[in-house]
This record gives C-alpha cells, structure tokens and sequence, in this order.
C-alpha cells in the first residue's frame, strides 16, 4: 500500500500558527483588527494573568464585523503590519 504523496499546501497547513479571537474593529478597508487572549504564567511568581494582543488581519471580502470571533492563520504578509488572514 504507497502513501499518498503530500500536497504542498498540506505541508504548509501544518506548520502554520493559529490562533482564535474577537474582532475589535473593521473600519480599514480589507482589514480588521483582531484581539487573542492568551493566558501566561509568570516566571517568579507562577502566578497565571491574562496577556492580549491585537493583530491587524487581512479581510479580502470585509465581510467581519465588530465582535464577531474569527480564526486567524499566520500568512504572508499583505502589507507593512499584516502577517495574518482570516481561516
């Protein structure tokens, strides 16, 4: 039985970061800007706290709308501060 030869995009798909988050604002024209929630442990203290980050996303369609929650996937960049698009 061969193994079916993996696609390019499969190898791709794999290795590409993820994340979750809400929409926050879609006032740019194809782009929004998404916040991602993360939960981090200090080194020290081990105490865990909320860190959050927005990332500009690219939103070919400008179909999202403020608070909805979207996927986001790391992506070539579309220009100078967007490196993500909407899965």
């Amino acid at each position: 039985m061969k193994k079916k030869p993996m696609d390019k995009m499969d190898k791709m798909d794999k290795n590409v970061s993820r994340k979750k988050g809400i929409v926050v604002s879609d006032k740019m024209d194809k782009t929004v800007v998404v916040s991602v929630e993360i939960m981090k442990t200090h080194s020290k203290y081990k105490k865990k706290y909320l860190s959050t980050k927005r990332y500009k996303v690219h939103d070919r369609d400008n179909k999202h709308k403020t608070g909805e929650t979207v996927e986001i996937a790391m992506a070539r960049p579309a220009s100078r501060g967007k490196f993500y698009k909407i899965v």
